[in-house]
Order: structure tokens, then C-alpha cells, then sequence
């Protein structure tokens, strides 16, 4: 239709559209009821509505539902395979479709790696398909592949390597020789990297919780309990903490490193923002919090010891014995501090035990340099041989273990104080022996467990260390310069009898047993041993030997 000029009239235009009431009118005056009492007024308005419906849509074509296959056409079976592209894919990030931000049927595009809801003709995947021309789709939690828009199940055995990067499974027996044959894999890249000794990556400020994971996915009960036991009912703490120690362990890995950002997200809910990954915190903190809500996720209870495999593996008693201090004025109107007669003793459960560091010097060297102490760590251990006693809060307090021991130890050295002016750091080194630490000595006789003087050996899992790193460097006095908390962990290779591989984030490598206790220990893992393989106690920064 040709454009109307200004100077023509409406009317006049050739082919110019009637007003739709003017097409209204007419049209009702046709439907009127005829004489012979024929009614087809309702089935006429009936029209009319669907005409009026259909005035803007004058060519409108009827739309057809979307063709979707049960089975891939004969002879493409492998259609769309070629595009998936491996290098993409980072399943460790929360399972949220990147529109809807919902976790319910979350599908992940195996062409460009984004995670997107339901699989349907109205989802998101769906459309992704249309507009990007990305045609394969995992289902995050079944496992299955599927290819949109026509719908129809991937089953072919080439997608298995995708599958088990997204949920790695495994048998007792490949679990079993984790600690005893020593493993190595590539990446889709070719880069060599070991199973468990893989790095971990620091979004922003979640170093503190990368070693604490490191850790814990090394003590090896613990490790074999998350990655054969079946958790898929448990809360999403446990089953997020279960699927990051597989992919730890994951011998078929596409990348040399993981992310913890799924954890992360569920810690940072359940703990109301305690602990987050955008505000660095206390690793020793972490640790409590964590330990006991993965207790309570398992089922287990406070009232019941060894509910779950947290409080049988870390758990122990010890025994308190207290005192009161009472202040009494003499003939000469001098205060004496008295011990009370009456000894009460207390026995308590722990996860961990509280090693004190002595105070740091307050004096410099003959060079004007600051004198870094060495203390033994049998030193430290004293704490808890029952005779050395500590006041505290009115109170003269002695500890001692008792038996059973739990198979693994958990030590943390206090390094840190604060005061109501002033947070302040204790940078005391802690010397010791990676092996053979006697803990028999700390320990409250029972001949049931253990003899008397029989020795109870405990070696170094993992070792976490505080290193403080200054932020400004261009101040005048470099003592002014603020220090930044970073932490890093030692790990050792129990498949490879004495190697130790140091992981900071993203870093891994190896290091030496004798260079272990150089760094600013903070928090120790030990496992006990069934028996000795050596001959000779600790001697606090000795080198052991094996037997």
C-alpha cells in the first residue's frame, strides 16, 4: 500500500483500513437472529472475538509445537559431539542456572560451559540451544546427556570422562591404594600433577579454608568415609564437602587444581556469613565450626560419643583437675595466695588441643635484629603431663590425656593474642620431628590400653603455616608496613615413603622433611601408629630414622 499524502483525505485513500468498530458494526448487523428462529448470534460473537483477536496478526501463521525425538535420527548418533569442547568446562562452581540463579534441573552446556534450568521447550537451556547454536547438555545431578532442541539422550560411552569429572566415583580398592602406590596423571593439557596433591584455588580470601580442607582430605579414614560412603541424603554441607574430597582425589582430573567455591557458598549460608571467601578468617576458628557441623550432618549427637566418624576419628578426654586460689591477709597485712585443699577433677571431650607458646623476646641481637626464639614442641606438649600447672581466672588448673587416644591428634599453637588496644603475633619458631612423637609421657597410665612407659608414636600428616607478608613496601620504615595473614599447608606423601609437598592456593611442590618446622607453625594434624617402626623418641628437632 502506497503512502498517504497530507493533502488527501483519510476517506479517500484507496485500500485504507476500516476503524474496527466500523467492522464491528457491520459484521453484528449479519449475525442478526433470522425469522425462521435460526440463532447464530453466539457462535458469531464467538467469530468475532477470534477476528478481533487476529487484527494485528493479519498474516499470522499457526504456531507449531516443537518437534522433540525420543532417539537420535539413524546415523547421527554422534551429531553435535565435535562441538563439546573439555577446556571450558569447570564443574566445582555452585549449581545455579546463570539466568534464573535457580538450583532446581540444572543443566551445564558442554560447549561453553554455563549452567542453565531445565531442558523443556520454555527453559532457559532450551533457548541457549536456538541462539547459540549449543546443542549438548549434562544434568548436574543424574548424569545424563542430553541434545536440545530435540530432546533425545546422549549414549555414547566417549562423554564417560565428562561424567566422572562432574562426580567422581570409587571402588575400596582404588580408595585402598591411594596411600600405597604412588600415582601420577596429566591434564587434558599434558601437565603432570598426583592425585590429592592437587592446587586449590583462592577466589579472594579463602586461604584459611583451603588448608583446613587440605588437611582434613588427608587424614585418611575421614577421606575413605566422604568418598565411598553414599551421602546423596545427607544435609549440603556433607554432600558439597563429599564431592570436593572426590575431586581432590580424582585421577582423571581435566585441570591440575580445584575450586572450593561450591563449599564456600554453603559455609557462608550456614554460618550467616561468619566465614565467607571475600573476608579472610581464623583457620583454627574454621576448623571448630566445621567439625562440628559435619558431626551434626552425619547424624551424630552430643550425648552419644563416636555418633559419627568425626568425634571416633578426632575426638579424645582429658582429664582437668582445678584448684581455687583464695587471697588472705597476714599478721602484716600482706596479701598470701592460698591453694584450696579440695581438688576437684573434671573430664572433658576435645577435637583439638591448645598448645601455649612462651612469651617473644622484647630485646634485639648484638646486629639490632629481632631474635626469633626456637622452642621444642615435647616443650609445649608439657601442658598436658598432669604436674605443670597454669592459673587461670582464680583457678590453678593441671590437664593430662586419658586413655583411649583418638587415632588422630589435632594441635593448635596459639600464635595469636589480642588486647583491648592491639592484636599481636608470637612468631616463635616450634621445632620438632615430622615422625616418631611420643605422646606416652602426656598420657594417664591405664594397663588395659597401654603398659606403663610403652611409648605411643604418633607421625605428621599435615602441618599448617602462618607467613606473614607486608602489603606496603615503600613506606620509609619498613617496621610501619602493614603484614597480611597468608597461610599455606605441608602434606605428606604417604605413598611415597618421606616426601612432603607444600601447597599454597594454586602452588604445589615438594619439600624437605628437615626444612618442615621453619615456617611459623599454627596447626598440626598427627596419626597415631598401631606400631613402632623406629627405635628412639622424639627429640623435638632431631631427624628420625626409620627401624
Amino acid at each position: 500500500m502506497s503512502k498517504r499524502q497530507a493533502s488527501e483525505a483519510l476517506e479517500e485513500l484507496v485500500g485504507s483500513p476500516a476503524s474496527k468498530k466500523s467492522r464491528f458494526d457491520d459484521y453484528t448487523k449479519s449475525l442478526t437472529p433470522s425469522a425462521n428462529g435460526d440463532d447464530n448470534h453466539t457462535n458469531g460473537l464467538q467469530r468475532i472475538e477470534d477476528e478481533e483477536e487476529g487484527d494485528d496478526f493479519d498474516d499470522e501463521v499457526e504456531e507449531k509445537a516443537p518437534i522433540r525425538q525420543a532417539a537420535p535420527t539413524a546415523g547421527y548418533d554422534d551429531l553435535y559431539l565435535d562441538t563439546i569442547d573439555r577446556n571450558v568446562l569447570d564443574f566445582d562452581f555452585e549449581k545455579l542456572c546463570s539466568i534464573s540463579l535457580s538450583n532446581i534441573n540444572v543443566y551445564a552446556c558442554l560447549v561453553c560451559g554455563k549452567y542453565f534450568q531445565g531442558r523443556g521447550p520454555k527453559s532457559h537451556a532450551y533457548f541457549h540451544a536456538l541462539d547459540e547454536d549449543h546443542h549438548v547438555y549434562i544434568n548436574m545431578s543424574t548424569q545424563k546427556v542430553y541434545v536440545l532442541p530435540e530432546g533425545y539422550e546422549v549414549m555414547s560411552k566417549s562423554l564417560d570422562d565428562i561424567k566422572y569429572v562432574s562426580d567422581p566415583r570409587y571402588t575400596r580398592q582404588e580408595v585402598a591404594e591411594f596411600d600405597r602406590k604412588p600415582r601420577t596423571s596429566r591434564t587434558l593439557l599434558g601437565k603432570e600433577y598426583t592425585p590429592g596433591f592437587v592446587g586449590m584455588n583462592n577466589i579472594k580470601e579463602n586461604d584459611y579454608l583451603n588448608v583446613i580442607v587440605q588437611s582434613l582430605s588427608h587424614v585418611s579414614p575421614l577421606r575413605n568415609y566422604f568418598l565411598l560412603e553414599d551421602l546423596s541424603k545427607r544435609d549440603e554441607l556433607v554432600k558439597r564437602t563429599s564431592i570436593l574430597f572426590r575431586k581432590i582425589w580424582n585421577p582423571r582430573a581435566f585441570k591440575s587444581h580445584v575450586s572450593p567455591h561450591e563449599l564456600l557458598q554453603e559455609i557462608s549460608l550456614r554460618s550467616n556469613k561468619r566465614f565467607t571467601l571475600t573476608a579472610q578468617s581464623d583457620p583454627v576458628e574454621f576448623l571448630s565450626w566445621y567439625l562440628n557441623n559435619l558431626h551434626l550432618g552425619l547424624g551424630g549427637s552430643k550425648t552419644k560419643p563416636h555418633s559419627s566418624p568425626i568425634q571416633h576419628i578426632f575426638q579424645g578426654k582429658l582429664k582437668v583437675e582445678s584448684q581455687a586460689i583464695t587471697a588472705k591477709a597476714d599478721a602484716s597485712d600482706r596479701l598470701r595466695f592460698e591453694e584450696s585443699a579440695q581438688v576437684q577433677t573434671d573430664i572433658s571431650r576435645f577435637l583439638l588441643l591448645t598448645l601455649d607458646l612462651p612469651p617473644a623476646p622484647l630485646f634485639q641481637d648484638e646486629q639490632e635484629a629481632n631474635i626469633i626464639p626456637q622452642v621444642p614442641l615435647s616443650l609445649l606438649l608439657a601442658k598436658y603431663n598432669g604436674v605443670k600447672a597454669q592459673e587461670l581466672n582464680a583457678q590453678r588448673k593441671r590437664y593430662r590425656l586419658m586413655h583411649p587416644l583418638p587415632p588422630f591428634l589435632v594441635f593448635h599453637v596459639k600464635r595469636f593474642s589480642k588486647n583491648k588496644f592491639v592484636s599481636e603475633r608470637n612468631p616463635t619458631i616450634v621445632t620438632f620431628d615430622a615422625r616418631n612423637l611420643d605422646v606416652g609421657p602426656y598420657v594417664e597410665p591405664d594397663p588395659s590400653h597401654c603398659q606403663p612407659g610403652e611409648p605411643i608414636w604418633y607421625d605428621l600428616v599435615a602441618n599448617v603455616v602462618h607467613e606473614a607478608v607486608r602489603q606496603k613496601e615503600d613506606v620509609a620504615d619498613s617496621a610501619v608496613g602493614e603484614e597480611k595473614k597468608t597461610w599455606k599447608v605441608q602434606l605428606r606423601d604417604k605413598s611415597r615413603e618421606g616426601e612432603w609437598v607444600v601447597a599454597q592456593d594454586l602452588f604445589v611442590e615438594k619439600i624437605r622433611e628437615e626444612l618442615l618446622y621453619l615456617g611459623e607453625t599454627y596447626l598440626q594434624v598427627w596419626e597415631r601408629r598401631d606400631r613402632p617402626r623406629v627405635q628412639g623418641g622424639s627429640n623435638g628437632k632431631g631427624k628420625g630414622r626409620m627401624a
